[in-house]
């Protein structure tokens, strides 16, 4: 059996008129109580009264007192319309002078004269209420005390007892009916702007990440509405970046596949083993840019700006980290006749990094700069702290100098300056950039020192835990 779904009008039902039943059942105890309580001190006075009557009907005798009660006075006594009355006369002995002998005793025998004690008892398998009082026969001193006891049916007070707790129960129920058809009609109002929310959400396509109208929203669903707002807005940028992706991704490869598909028709209707080489040598070529493409855009896919959420930044020293990396790139520089330098600092570079993709960060900037510098021309890595405490990856080349106008438009992807002959997909820097943004950091293009060629740099923050070591 599945277990009911929560819902917050039932709950907010619960919460309201729960505790006003539970007052209900409360009042509707106390005021029984109450009602029985007064019942009972009202028809005590007239049972006392009786026995105090019945008393005056004793007279002195030897050796004993004597109850000289006639039927007319024991039913102008004892008789009522709605219960029946019983009494009881014992000397100070307790020899019984006259009544009812099955009359059940009190549980205390009064201990002075004039006091009554009242108490609940059972005479022939009916309830009944008594009262027991010692009591001189007269007002002479010295004059003998009887022990009398009258008891009487309760109809005529449990009646009255309901009467008066009804009187007063009714209009409370009724007052608290009233109070859950309002209450009901205001939790149904209430909760009216969250079914026009849930109306607006499940009418819109799913295509649809527009913001949620938060007009009439009460303040307590607004931080939801707020969150799911920029939840979809997020979403929205990813969705746009993935679609921006895939256009671009299907327009890139486009031209790669169709060479490929005809070079291998070119080299399949050639007969001379030597052109068949020549056509395999521009296959091998044309594969190497495309399997280059395809990691450049899985590349640029794992850089997103949506990947902050897992990049895993950790304490790393620039210094000696782009040290490493630039050494794995000379035996590339020698062969394309480039002097690779490294220049860095004696002391510790600390930032906090993500360490394959800062690796990416640097050989993506130095595949760069050794590609489009000439032979024989220079390439240096630098590391250092600028004057405002940030750590610096500078990479200088002496390629063909970018203008001012295409600086900014360089880390577009896909963007590639026309005044360059060497092939590539435009995606390098583009990646450069992204990963500088998950990382916090600011990249420039400006020229080198000496006049000639381009110099990229990346300003990182200090590792954090030299930030506070510092503060």
């Amino acid at each position: 059996m599945s277990k009911a779904e929560p819902r917050l009008q039932r709950k907010l039902l619960a919460w309201l008129l729960g505790p006003l039943l539970l007052l209900l059942v409360l009042d509707t105890i106390a005021a029984y109580w109450s009602s029985h309580r007064f019942v009972n001190l009202a028809y005590d006075r007239a049972l006392h009264e009786i026995a105090r009557e019945i008393v005056m009907h004793v007279k002195p005798g030897a050796p004993r007192p004597r109850l000289e009660l006639s039927d007319t006075a024991a039913n102008i006594l004892l008789t009522d319309a709605q219960d029946r009355l019983f009494f009881r006369v014992d000397d100070a002995d307790g020899a019984m002078l006259g009544g009812d002998a099955q009359l059940p005793p009190p549980p205390a025998r009064t201990r002075s004269h004039g006091e009554p004690r009242f108490y609940e008892g059972a005479l022939r398998g009916e309830p009944v209420r008594l009262v027991a009082a010692r009591m001189p026969i007269n007002e002479t001193a010295g004059a003998p005390v009887v022990h009398v006891q009258v008891a009487e049916t309760l109809h005529k007070r449990s009646r009255l007892a309901w009467e008066m707790m009804a009187n007063v129960v009714l209009p409370q129920l009724l007052l608290i009916f009233m109070a859950t058809v309002v209450v009901w009609f205001g939790v149904s109002r209430g909760l009216q702007p969250l079914q026009r929310l849930r109306r607006a959400v499940s009418d819109r396509s799913h295509l649809d990440l527009s913001p949620i109208d938060t007009h009439d929203v009460p303040g307590e669903v607004r931080p939801l509405v707020d969150e799911v707002n920029q939840l979809m807005a997020r979403l929205g940028k990813t969705f746009d970046f993935q679609n921006r992706f895939v256009a671009d991704a299907a327009h890139q490869l486009k031209t790669p596949v169709s060479g490929l598909k005809a070079q291998i028709e070119l080299a399949l209707r050639e007969h001379d083993p030597e052109r068949v080489r020549h056509s395999l040598a521009q296959l091998y070529i044309s594969a190497d840019r495309l399997s280059r493409l395809v990691r450049q855009l899985l590349s640029l896919a794992r850089n997103e700006p949506g990947a902050l959420d897992t990049v895993e930044l950790q304490p790393l020293d620039l210094n000696a980290f782009a040290l490493e990396v630039s050494m794995e790139w000379v035996p590339h520089a020698i062969k394309r006749g480039i002097d690779l330098g490294f220049e860095g600092v004696e002391q510790r570079l600390m930032i906090d990094a993500d360490r394959d993709r800062l690796r990416e960060l640097i050989n993506n900037l130095i595949d760069n700069a050794i590609r489009y510098s000439e032979s024989g021309g220079r390439v240096t890595v630098q590391a250092g702290i600028t004057p405002d405490g940030h750590r610096k990856l500078a990479i200088s080349d002496d390629g063909p100098s970018i203008p001012v106008e295409e600086r900014q438009r360089i880390f577009e992807r896909f963007h590639r300056w026309l005044g360059t002959r060497e092939d590539g997909s435009g995606l390098g820097l583009a990646i450069v950039s992204e990963i500088a943004t998950l990382h916090g950091a600011r990249i420039t293009l400006e020229e080198d020192v000496d006049g000639v060629g381009n110099t990229f740099s990346v300003f990182f923050q200090p590792a954090a835990d030299e930030q506070l070591s510092a503060g």
